[in-house]
């Protein structure tokens, strides 16, 4: 199995699962937003290997399965260089495509809640197609993942790759980052330092939360299995 992202926080609780099920993993990182020490424990291990590598150049690996998770989620991080962001989840994106058709893989990539915008629908079914900004300051991170899933659908149609999408709500969990600008690690530090917890808007909006481990053991299910195209939504009640 091949995880980009595998030291991210969702990607090296993947990690984690995959090798405590016997599976041989590959774990691409560039290391700008994922640690080293997500995935110390399996450094050495035979059946693990790590490759520092930017997904924006193409990667030549066999495996029979692609988790393709590598892009900065966090406001702080993708809006730190939002071309990057851009070319990590188009090119990124078009090569672990072109990689899972040559070698004929499955391959299952994280989107994100983000690609249905500022949504004037609540709450969103797969088929409502989003109300996004595509010129705004996020929009290297929204347009960027629905770039990501539209390319997948082509190469789904036009290549018949076996592809899953899994659009990833607020996870949270173990390794997330204390100051990653997003809502629970907000939160989570606010809380530790006996502060207020800042609720921005007028507080009548809804959220979900989902627990690292059951965003995980989601994403072998839609990895896995008979062949065919599933787009997920992976989000709590």
């Amino acid at each position: 199995r091949l995880v980009t992202g595998g030291a991210g926080f969702i990607g090296s609780h993947l990690v984690d699962y995959l090798m405590l099920q016997g599976h041989d993993v590959i774990c691409v990182d560039s290391f700008f937003s994922g640690g080293k020490e997500n995935i110390k424990r399996w450094l050495g291990n035979p059946n693990f290997e790590m490759l520092r590598h930017d997904i924006v150049e193409p990667l030549t690996v066999e495996v029979d399965e692609i988790y393709h998770l590598a892009c900065p989620a966090s406001p702080v991080h993708y809006q730190h260089n939002a071309i990057k962001t851009l070319k990590t989840n188009i090119l990124g994106t078009m090569n672990m495509c072109g990689l899972a058709k040559r070698v004929g893989a499955k391959l299952l990539i994280s989107s994100t809640s983000e690609v249905y915008g500022d949504p004037d629908v609540h709450p969103q079914v797969e088929e409502y197609n989003g109300n996004v900004n595509c010129i705004g300051l996020r929009s290297c991170y929204d347009e960027g993942k629905r770039a990501a899933e539209a390319l997948v659908m082509d190469y789904h149609r036009q290549h018949n790759v076996d592809v899953r999408i899994a659009r990833i709500f607020n996870t949270y969990g173990p390794r997330m980052l204390a100051r990653d600008g997003r809502v629970v690690s907000n939160f989570c530090v606010q809380a530790l330092k006996a502060e207020p917890i800042t609720v921005y808007g007028d507080g009548s909006q809804t959220r979900s939360f989902f627990f690292f481990f059951h965003q995980v053991s989601k994403l072998l299910p839609s990895g896995g299995g008979r062949k065919s195209l599933r787009v997920q939504r992976l989000r709590g009640p």
